[in-house]
């Protein structure tokens, strides 16, 4: 069966940086996909994050390329298994040289934190009760 992929592309200031901060979140890197100018960031069978530097992204759009250290693009929402596995995720980003933000999200059956990459994209992580989705 057939299962949609996403692959998000974000400007990245320096490829290497972002290879070694998503690998120390538990992600791998897909060296086919990869160069010295891209890193093809497996998260899962189909979400795959493309971290191009900022003079390959430009090959993409005609459009001004936001600062994602000042400005907000986009906002990624992952989820997770449990709150652990949230905060779990979330405390790896700040010891790999990403930084915490916003505040926590704690709504009972929903529990979320996020962080902001070296780079300054916004990565939320976020849990939902099986049971409050089923009914």
């Amino acid at each position: 069966m057939y299962q949609q992929m996403i692959f998000v592309n974000l400007a990245t200031n320096d490829v290497a940086a972002s290879k070694k901060f998503f690998t120390e979140l538990g992600y791998t890197i897909n060296p086919q996909f990869s160069t010295d100018d891209c890193a093809c960031v497996v998260i899962s069978d189909t979400i795959v994050a493309m971290l191009l530097s900022r003079q390959r992204y430009a090959d993409f759009t005609k459009k001004e390329i936001a600062d994602s250290a000042k400005t907000s693009e986009v906002l990624l929402c992952l989820s997770a298994e449990s709150r652990e596995k949230v905060d779990e995720l979330v405390e790896k980003a700040i010891a790999a040289g990403g930084s915490a933000t916003g505040e926590t999200q704690d709504h009972g059956m929903m529990y979320g934190r996020a962080f902001d990459d070296p780079d300054g994209h916004t990565w939320e992580v976020m849990w939902m009760d099986p049971a409050a989705v089923q009914g």
